[in-house]
């Protein structure tokens, strides 16, 4: 999953939604501990959709579907998918326009800007100038991304000829999409509720 999908999963509170954005950067238990209660569960909300998402059944078959050399980022091309998927169907799953709701999550990061990481800060300006997350309905945009981190990763990589798959992948993922994202609704808010029961909120 990528932020578009975390931040959705994440629900309305806006604590789990903070924490969804930065669970990418948020590394390790000890780094858990700079950040509110609250914050944490989303983090760690994030975490736990990570590991079951990758586990899906749907999602193994579609990493065995990649071809060489592409299979090692597999990963990566179906966690933008993913958000490619979910923007082109935003209003079959929220009430408030693609746009506002991005509005928002901008507003939120402002109000939290002190625990902010540079990292997701410099993302948040890059997302700013190409007009994520509305942009990730396109085919173009989601490529774009993928040059872009093909680009920052150390080693040598294929992303930056994504295209080369993405005509044949595109409607796999679109195939299997729904039942992807409904088991993730389903496993996030299973492991909400356990946490709610745990703490007795």
């Amino acid at each position: 999953m990528n932020f578009l999908a975390h931040l959705l999963l994440a629900g309305d509170d806006e604590a789990l939604r903070l924490g969804a954005m930065l669970g990418d950067f948020v590394r390790g238990r000890a780094a858990l501990a700079a950040f509110a209660p609250e914050v944490r569960q989303g983090i760690l909300l994030h975490r736990h959709i990570d590991a079951h998402t990758d586990r899906l059944p749907e999602i193994a078959a579609l990493r065995g579907w990649f071809p060489t050399p592409f299979r090692r980022y597999a990963g990566i091309v179906i966690d933008l998918a993913i958000d490619h998927e979910l923007a082109r169907r935003w209003s079959d799953h929220h009430a408030r326009p693609l746009a506002e709701f991005d509005a928002g999550v901008r507003r939120m990061l402002a109000r939290h800007e002190r625990v902010v990481p540079d990292r997701l800060r410099r993302f948040m300006e890059y997302a700013d100038r190409r007009g994520l997350f509305a942009a990730y309905r396109e085919d173009a945009e989601i490529l774009h991304s993928l040059r872009g981190i093909g680009h920052r990763l150390s080693r040598p990589n294929p992303l930056h000829r994504a295209e080369e798959i993405w005509s044949d992948l595109q409607p796999l993922l679109a195939a299997n999409f729904s039942a992807i994202f409904r088991q993730a609704q389903s496993d996030a808010a299973a492991w909400l509720n356990s946490r709610s029961t745990i703490t007795g909120s």
